[in-house]
């Protein structure tokens, strides 16, 4: 009888929270908003059990057949809007794009983007708006961009020469793809990447693919925050373990850096890592540069330069690979524009 009590403890504080929740956020004093219409909820989960049958989106438009463009769910304890049409999503994303800028803060912003100190999770407002800015101006700009077109023509011949030496070989293209980018990126951000380092280059893309799947995993605590503390699918576990591995590679480089620039390195071509550093130091920042917010920005920079670019080249081949005449049509346009013998280069 003894094992039950703690179970039965259990139940009861659930049970209690649930009640609390509830009452938190279904207060009846005061008239109730008007609100777009959707199915009824159920207990706990919500309307959640309407969208694991199929892939989500197309839960989504079955819904939106019978409901409407715009519709209300309930994803555990939290209401959700639903736009499913052009005029609505417009509605949304331009005409009150301001009102709804911000993302809701999941357990995946706070233990991967080192609590919301990036740009992906950070709400929107003063930092938001200043690393923003710090990409455009500082890190995205033309001097910049022209600093390192060095490094992306090296790697871009590289890559080029990789996949010559492979021909008539069968090749996942993905995999060459993202070594490609992951090097270009980390020779912009750090300048170099020299192996053996606290990580390898296969280890640190595996790091980022964690990373990437850890960031759009539906985690059951973050719509019924009573259930937070249990961890039932065991992500935040794996989320803080992840950024324990990040943090500490990301700690040895810009510590590494921090040393270097107290020597005697006086490099006169800045890389990221050494503007971000620089912009650390000015007291008159809206949002204090913390050490947590350079390492949240140089993780953007890894993630957003490495998967994204792979993913929109690999599209972009297999399109082109299901069109033919488009493949030669481009091929005569570079001859004849560029020349057989000569390289394509950024302008």
């Amino acid at each position: 009888m003894d094992t039950w009590w703690p179970l039965h403890t259990l139940l009861c504080l659930a049970t209690l929270a649930f009640i609390i929740t509830n009452v938190l956020h279904n207060p009846c004093r005061g008239p109730k908003p008007k609100l777009p219409p959707g199915p009824k909820p159920w207990p706990v989960i919500g309307n959640l059990h309407l969208i694991g049958h199929n892939i989500p989106h197309q839960s989504l438009h079955s819904l939106s057949q019978k409901y409407g463009e715009i519709m209300l769910l309930k994803f555990g304890t939290f209401p959700v809007i639903v736009a499913s049409s052009t005029d609505m999503a417009k509605q949304f994303l331009k005409t009150h794009d301001a009102v709804f800028a911000s993302r809701p803060p999941l357990s995946s912003g706070k233990y991967l983007s080192f609590n919301y100190s990036d740009m992906s999770f950070a709400p929107y407002g003063p930092s938001w708006r200043q690393a923003r800015k710090i990409y455009m101006s500082e890190i995205f700009n033309a001097k910049s961009l022209e600093s390192t077109e060095k490094i992306r023509a090296e790697e871009s011949s590289n890559l080029i020469s990789r996949l010559f030496s492979l021909s008539g070989k069968p090749v996942v293209l993905r995999d060459y793809l993202m070594r490609y980018t992951l090097l270009t990126v980390c020779r912009m951000v750090f300048s170099d990447f020299n192996e053996p380092s606290i990580v390898t280059l296969d280890e640190l893309q595996g790091l980022l693919d964690e990373w990437f799947f850890l960031s759009g995993v539906f985690n059951i605590g973050d719509w019924v925050p009573w259930l937070d503390f249990l961890d039932l699918q065991g992500y935040v576990k794996r989320m803080k373990a992840l950024n324990r591995k990040l943090d500490r590679f990301l700690s040895y480089v810009i510590d590494g850096r921090k040393a270097r620039k107290t020597g005697d390195d006086q490099r006169t071509v800045k890389d990221v890592v050494d503007v971000l550093l620089q912009l650390s130091e000015n007291q008159n920042l809206d949002v204090k540069m913390t050490s947590d917010r350079v390492k949240a920005l140089v993780q953007n920079l890894l993630l957003g330069g490495t998967d994204t670019s792979t993913t929109t080249v690999e599209w972009t081949i297999l399109e082109l690979l299901k069109y033919p005449h488009v493949i030669q049509k481009a091929r005569e346009e570079l001859n004849r524009v560029i020349g057989r013998k000569r390289w394509v280069n950024e302008l």
